[in-house]
């Protein structure tokens, strides 16, 4: 997330490393290379004066504490200054109104609206415990209305039918109509994009605002937009008075330039941030976390709530009480853990979230395991017989072949995965003998510790 922004501070604040006191000289280059910085991840260039203007007034003359050094004290107005230019923390949507509470999403085509409608509504779902309602207003996309139909289905929302021959109004109207009558706590209108800014759009969302009077009018913006996502910003705000925005494809090699650029331009808060393609893929703005995490500082508390909330504590538990009482762990226990693994997203989502210079240790103990290899090495498991899953010693050359071709992969990858196994299960035996691993266990919210996953 946001690696130029991440690449292009690390460098900037090298300079300040070895000094032994902050001044305008020694400064100013820093702050040189924080403008670069942000140039070149696509930050509007009001957005960078004012930043880096703040950053010089705060810095000169600071007074370096004892348990500070320069460049620490550095980092902390920066770290303040982004957490200001990005805004308050996010608390979610505004639901105090009359129900139905209707929230309309805008943005240009290919922001990801239909997406990210699914996965508000997954979140207001199992989050707010809302019963929720979905409408598509976008006639002019092919399959639009479908796709929308489809996400409502997956995270369980009602979905209200609408046709491409209609008027966007009337299609909303009817849903507002059916939202009230079915006892809906929130109508979820998504409406439709186009490549650019156009007069024809924005009168569409402004005669849907109108008619409708959404409680929530939100702007979503692909992250890795640039300065198209500030213009376009503008002419959103102007047409819909806006109420929030929604950062989208967060997890991709985003420049970030929308992050810090939006709030500024709109003068509206950042709600949610969108981390990857699935539904549950969304996550409160937290301004001082994605500062924490530009500057290379992770974000661990993000990390622990994802941990939380996605670990299955019960089978965690009960993997810890099974090796406690002397019993194997097995292929079919290794299942489960790659299971967990690709839930939270992959190793590569977990990793982003460390400190900086934690990473590369991390990546290099876990072995890098991106989604791909966590398919096969499940797909080996799954061609394997209940019988072998709970015996791997009994897995000889003829059924290792028989293994490689059900999982399409070749010999040399099966004997990779059992080996990897085998230093697992005799590490884990050990851990076992003392009570640590239950307690290890426990502490990692059931996932495995670093180092034990397949390498």
């Amino acid at each position: 997330m946001f690696d130029r922004l991440t690449s292009g501070f690390s460098a900037a604040l090298k300079a300040l490393s070895g000094r032994g006191h902050l001044s305008e000289d020694n400064i100013a280059e820093t702050i040189r290379q924080v403008r670069l910085a942000l140039l070149d991840a696509d930050v509007a260039l009001p957005v960078v004066k004012s930043f880096t203007d703040a950053i010089k007034d705060r810095a000169i003359g600071i007074e370096v504490t004892k348990s500070l050094t320069p460049g620490q004290a550095f980092i902390k107005v920066v770290h303040e200054e982004l957490v200001r230019l990005m805004g308050e923390e996010s608390t979610g949507l505004n639901l105090r109104a009359q129900r139905p509470v209707v929230v309309m999403l805008a943005g240009l085509q290919g922001a990801g609206k239909t997406t990210t409608a699914g996965k508000l509504a997954r979140w207001l779902i199992e989050k707010q415990k809302k019963k929720v309602l979905m409408v598509s207003t976008d006639v002019y996309r092919p399959a639009a209305i479908l796709q929308l139909q489809t996400l409502a289905a997956q995270v369980g929302a009602g979905f209200a039918m609408g046709d491409a021959s209609e008027a966007p109004v009337a299609i909303a109207r009817r849903a507002l109509t059916e939202a009230t009558l079915q006892a809906y706590d929130v109508l979820l209108l998504d409406t439709a994009g186009r490549l650019h800014v156009d007069a024809e759009m924005m009168a569409e969302v402004s005669e849907l605002e109108a008619a409708i009077k959404p409680h929530e009018r939100l702007f979503v913006v692909d992250s890795m937009a640039g300065q198209d996502a500030v213009n376009a910003a503008k002419a959103f705000n102007e047409a819909l008075t806006l109420t929030g925005v929604i950062l989208t494809k967060a997890d991709g090699d985003a420049r970030g330039g929308a992050a810090l650029s939006v709030r500024h331009v709109t003068g509206k808060p950042i709600l949610f941030v969108g981390t990857g393609e699935k539904t549950e893929a969304l996550e409160l703005f937290h301004p001082e976390r994605i500062a924490s995490r530009i500057l290379g500082m992770g974000d661990v508390l993000s990390l622990v709530e994802q941990v939380q909330t996605q670990v299955d504590q019960e089978k965690a538990e009960k993997l810890a009480k099974k090796i406690s009482k002397g019993k194997s762990f097995d292929l079919a226990d290794l299942r489960d853990q790659l299971t967990q693994l690709q839930k939270m997203g992959g190793m590569s989502a977990l990793l982003d979230k460390l400190p900086a210079q934690m990473q590369a240790n991390a990546a290099a103990a876990a072995g890098a395991v991106d989604a791909k290899t966590l398919k096969r090495q499940m797909g080996i498991i799954d061609s394997m017989t209940p019988r072998e899953r709970r015996r791997p010693e009994m897995i000889d050359g003829s059924r290792k072949r028989r293994i490689a071709a059900g999982s399409g992969v070749q010999l040399p990858e099966v004997n990779r995965l059992l080996k990897q196994f085998d230093h697992m299960q005799k590490t884990m035996k050990k851990l076992a003998k003392g009570g640590m691993l239950k307690n290890m266990m426990r502490g990692m919210g059931g996932r495995m510790p670093p180092g034990f996953g397949p390498r």
